[in-house]
C-alpha cells in the first residue's frame, strides 16, 4: 500500500457514518430496542395460544369423569323423567356437546365461568371467595421456602463437598421425594393428635376455631396455619435449593470470580455481589413457576388439613362432578402458571441481555 493511499483510506473511514461517529455507537442499542419488542410479542402470542388451549382442554377433559351431576342435585332421591329433564334444561346439559362448548367459550371470554351445580352460585364468586385463603396459605409457604432454598443452596454450593453441603442436599432430596399428603398426615398424627409423651399442639384442620375476633382471631388463624405451611415448606424448599446450588456451581470457576478475589475482595462479598446475581436466572424461572402455583394452591395439602381454599374447593367439585366449577378452577390454575411463566420470559432479557437476541 502506498503512502498516498493511506491518508485517503483513513479519511474515507472517518467520513463513513456507518463505521464511525455517534451512529456506530447507537447501532447495537438500536438493534436491542427493536429485538426486545419482537421477543415480547412472540411470548405474549404464545401465552394467548396456551390460554386458548387450556380453555378447550378444560371443557372436554372433565367430561370424561364418570358420574351424573343431575343425580347429585337430586340427592339420590327417586325423581321422574320430567324432573330430570327440567334439571338438564336449567343447566344446559340437554344441549349438544358442540353447543355447550361454544356457549362455554363465549361466556368464558367475558369472565363468566358458569354456575356451580352444587352451590347454585356463579363460579367466579366461589373462586373469589376461596382465593384469599389459598393465597394466605401458599403465599406464606412460598416466601419461606424460596428464602430458605436460595440461602441454603448458596451456602451449599460455596462450600460444596463439605459436611454442610452433604447434609443440606441429602435432607432436601429426602423431603422433596416425600408425598405432601403423607407428610401432612404424619404431622397431624404426631403434632395434632399426639403420640406418647408428645401432646397435641396444633389443630387437626380448618382455618379457624370460630367465635374469636381481633387479635385473638389472627392468633387463631396463625395457629391453624402452622402445620400446612410446615408441610409445604418441607416438601418444596428442596427444589429451590438444588436449582440454586447447581446454577452457582456452574459459576464457581468463572474468570470474573478469580479477578474479584485477586482484587482483595472478601469471600463473602465475592459470593453475594458477583457469583449469586449471575447464577439466579434458573432460580428466577423456578420462583415464577412456584408463584403461579401459589394461586393454584396445593390440592392435597388443603384437602388433608381441610383448608377452605381453591385446592379444597377443586377436590370437592371433582367428587360431584360439578363441571362448571371444575372447569373454572382448572382454567384459573393453568392461567396463573402461564401468566407467571410469561412474566419470567419477559424479565429474562432485562436480567441477561443475551437472552432473546
Amino acid at each position: 500500500m502506498t503512502a498516498e493511499a493511506t491518508p485517503a483510506l483513513v479519511e474515507g473511514t472517518a467520513a463513513d457514518p456507518a463505521k464511525s461517529g455517534p451512529a456506530a455507537g447507537r447501532g447495537p442499542r438500536t438493534r436491542t430496542a427493536t429485538v426486545y419488542p419482537r421477543y415480547m410479542v412472540g411470548k405474549l402470542a404464545g401465552a394467548a395460544v396456551s390460554l386458548l388451549a387450556v380453555l378447550v382442554t378444560s371443557f372436554f377433559l372433565f367430561r370424561l369423569i364418570p358420574g351424573d351431576p343431575v343425580k347429585f342435585m337430586t340427592g339420590g332421591r327417586p325423581v321422574s323423567a320430567q324432573q330430570i329433564a327440567v334439571y338438564r334444561r336449567e343447566f344446559g346439559l340437554d344441549l349438544p356437546v358442540w353447543r355447550q362448548f361454544t356457549d362455554y367459550c363465549g361466556k368464558a371470554l367475558t369472565g363468566d365461568l358458569g354456575t356451580s351445580y352444587q352451590f347454585r352460585a356463579p363460579v367466579i364468586d366461589k373462586i373469589t371467595e376461596a382465593l384469599p385463603n389459598t393465597l394466605l396459605l401458599t403465599g406464606t409457604a412460598f416466601v419461606l421456602y424460596t428464602a430458605l432454598g436460595v440461602h441454603l443452596g448458596t451456602r451449599s454450593a460455596w462450600r460444596h463437598g463439605g459436611p454442610g453441603d452433604r447434609l443440606n442436599t441429602g435432607l432436601a432430596l429426602t423431603l422433596y421425594s416425600i408425598p405432601s399428603f403423607w407428610l401432612g398426615l404424619l404431622l397431624i398424627i404426631v403434632l395434632s393428635v399426639g403420640v406418647g409423651p408428645v401432646p397435641g399442639l396444633f389443630p387437626t384442620g380448618g382455618m379457624e376455631s370460630g367465635g374469636k375476633e381481633g387479635l385473638a382471631y389472627v392468633v387463631d388463624v396463625a395457629h391453624h396455619l402452622v402445620l400446612p405451611v410446615v408441610t409445604l415448606v418441607a416438601v418444596e424448599y428442596g427444589q429451590t435449593l438444588l436449582v440454586t446450588r447447581s446454577a452457582l456451581l456452574d459459576e464457581m470457576g468463572s474468570d470474573y470470580l478469580t479477578t474479584a478475589r485477586a482484587k482483595g475482595l472478601r469471600d463473602d462479598l465475592v459470593r453475594r455481589r458477583h457469583a449469586v446475581p449471575n447464577a439466579l436466572l434458573p432460580t428466577v424461572t423456578l420462583v415464577f413457576v412456584n408463584l403461579g402455583r401459589t394461586v393454584a394452591g396445593v390440592i392435597l395439602v388443603e384437602t388433608v388439613f381441610s383448608w377452605p381454599g381453591l385446592g379444597g374447593l377443586f377436590y370437592q367439585a371433582l367428587s360431584v362432578p360439578d363441571l362448571p366449577l371444575v372447569q373454572g378452577l382448572f382454567f384459573v390454575f393453568a392461567a396463573a402458571v402461564i401468566v407467571m411463566n410469561t412474566l419470567a420470559d419477559l424479565l429474562y432479557p432485562l436480567l441477561d441481555p443475551r437472552v432473546g437476541r
